[in-house]
């Protein structure tokens, strides 16, 4: 999970780690390729889907994927 762009950010970095030394399946969840905007925090983490109930409903979907 991370609150900035996915292209380029530490999970691209800890995804390359993985998929060399250990090949499991990852889901990215972040702010897909879009320029920045202001706005109060709790405004812009529901807004790009990054809140409590978004990574509750993500991990239950993933869940049932395994």
């Amino acid at each position: 999970l991370e609150e900035h762009q996915i292209a380029g950010g530490m999970g691209s970095t800890i995804a390359e780690f993985l998929s060399e030394n250990y090949p499991i399946p990852i889901h990215f969840m972040g702010i897909n390729d879009t320029f920045g905007e202001s706005g109060e925090a709790e405004e812009l983490i529901q807004k790009y889907g990054l809140g409590k109930e978004a990574i509750k409903q993500t991990v239950k979907k993933i869940i049932k994927t395994l």
